[in-house]
């Protein structure tokens, strides 16, 4: 029996301790642990990460009371596939879901990879292995894995709450888009489920979504530790928010004297993907997808991160209340790299693409009594290793066998410095709808290696020393483009990834 798990791009992991009657016996070593996911957040939208523009002063002091990473990733540039991973463990690749379900289906040269669209319930999630040793286990938010019967509730969690096979809201206001059905076609979102009845005018959904999780944990079993899955549907498009805070970033902007014009950098080739001339919904007519934005100046999309921050406050803000912050541990990350609403700058490209802009996330951990407040990791990190982290912060045996390809990044939470990963690797064998054609990557140490899979060519950068990805080096370095190809092909291998077809 599986239950709920909702995803939000922030986790929260800590340990259990203070909420207990004095006759209510205390787990052993069994932390709270809450996953905050956003979705399509990027690297560089927030404040602590360097955003001068966005504001985040609630997940600006989570980073201060835990830790902030500066080199962690998603397991792909899309959500499916990442959200698979981090309910297993596994990369995409493994698990066949390597694009967002339903994959759009476009062909170049090739034909795109076949692809499962739904998490097999035979897939143990972190949900079942945390139900299975005595917690409670919700979902709130974004699920995306599959129609029925493949939802949260038959994937470990006890409870799920506004969680389908969607991958957008219709609206982000009540009653979120059950009251216009083609305005939710329109968006290529679907009505939230489950959220109509208490709803009131002009409730935003990240509110809403925040008080169904607060409601849970007020109304918990004190002695019982519980996995909070909060995956926030913020920031995906539709690109919507609340009427005073979108006026004040526009007044933010003339401020500043940033232009609201959006401004875009074409990215691919005709064999690395191009724009493929779609549009996103009413707020992106004209915005080409495949394009990189130059600069942070979309008040709109601002006002969005200003809302989903306000709801981490309030739910931090409630954990201290019930006296139980100290006892929960929380983690909060983003599914994929930001979209052309944004700009991930200095990083290269966006969602949908292997450069660092579509893949590197923004990771925040908060251990209390275990991370050192304030600290920052350099270390590679990915969202594989949440479900092996999570098990071992909870005193639970690791299960390799299932979470094949998470290493549990503890150490590292603790203070250790050394690497946990030999080698990261990517597959996206896809012509993807933000532009990107086909292709697999792998790093190792300080470098980075692309395969375009399309027409056999690679591009190699330093992802230290050139953050960008500006400069390749395939040229200048064949041996390391012979040993990081053989690599990745052995990795390819071993995982039966699965690869574009030729036309007939």
């Amino acid at each position: 029996m599986k239950h709920t798990l909702t995803l939000i791009t922030v986790l929260l992991l800590a340990p259990l301790a203070a909420l207990h009657s004095a006759d209510a016996p205390k787990p052993a070593n069994k932390p709270n642990v809450i996953v905050i996911l956003a979705d399509d957040l990027g690297w560089a939208d927030l404040s602590c990460y360097g955003s001068t523009f966005h504001e985040s002063p609630n997940l600006d002091k989570l980073a201060a009371q835990g830790m902030r990473f500066t080199q962690a990733y998603s397991s792909s540039p899309y959500c499916s596939p990442s959200r698979a991973a981090i309910m297993t463990g596994r990369y995409p690749a493994r698990l066949k879901i390597t694009d967002y379900i339903p994959s759009n289906g476009r062909s170049g040269k090739l034909l795109p990879a076949e692809m499962k669209m739904e998490l097999p319930l035979e897939e143990v999630t972190i949900a079942e292995l945390l139900r299975d040793a005595g917690y409670a286990t919700w979902h709130v938010g974004k699920w995306h894995l599959g129609q029925e019967p493949f939802m949260p509730q038959n994937q470990g969690f006890d409870i799920n709450i506004a969680g389908n096979h969607s991958g957008a809201p219709a609206s982000y206001f009540w009653p979120y888009g059950h009251d216009d059905p083609k305005k939710a076609k329109a968006y290529h979102g679907s009505p939230v489920p489950g959220l109509v009845e208490g709803g009131r005018k002009d409730e935003h959904l990240c509110d809403r979504l925040t008080s169904e999780a607060i409601k849970l944990i007020e109304q918990r079993k004190a002695a019982q530790p519980f996995f909070l899955y909060l995956p926030f549907y913020d920031v995906h498009t539709p690109i919507m928010a609340k009427a005073n805070l979108i006026e004040k970033y526009r007044a933010k902007a003339r401020r500043m004297g940033i232009p609201e014009k959006a401004e875009y950098i074409q990215e691919g080739t005709a064999a690395r993907g191009t724009s493929v001339g779609q549009n996103i919904g009413d707020r992106a007519k004209g915005q080409t997808i495949g394009m990189t934005r130059v600069r942070q100046n979309d008040p709109v999309y601002a006002a969005m991160i200003e809302t989903m921050d306000d709801n981490v406050g309030h739910l931090m803000a409630k954990l201290g209340e019930l006296g139980i912050a100290d006892d929960t541990l929380v983690l909060f990350t983003s599914d994929n790299g930001g979209h052309h609403i944004t700009s991930n700058a200095p990083l290269r490209s966006c969602k949908g693409w292997l450069y660092e802009g579509g893949v590197r996330e923004p990771w925040i951990v908060k251990w209390p009594g275990v991370t050192k407040p304030g600290s920052v990791c350099d270390v590679p990190v990915m969202n594989t290793d949440i479900l092996p982290t999570v098990l071992e912060a909870c005193g639970l045996p690791a299960k390799p066998a299932l979470h094949k390809d998470g290493v549990s990044f503890a150490p590292l939470l603790r203070g250790d410095t050394k690497p946990v990963h030999d080698a990261l690797f990517w597959h996206f064998p896809h012509y993807g709808n933000h532009g990107s054609g086909p292709c697999s990557s792998v790093r190792v140490g300080d470098w980075k290696l692309i395969h375009w899979i399309e027409d056999d060519s690679v591009e190699l950068f330093n992802v230290v020393n050139d953050l960008s990805e500006k400069t390749d080096l395939a040229a200048q370095q064949p041996d390391r483009v012979k040993d990081l190809r053989a690599r990745l092909n052995a990795w390819r291998k071993e995982t039966n990834a699965n690869m574009p077809r030729p036309k007939k």
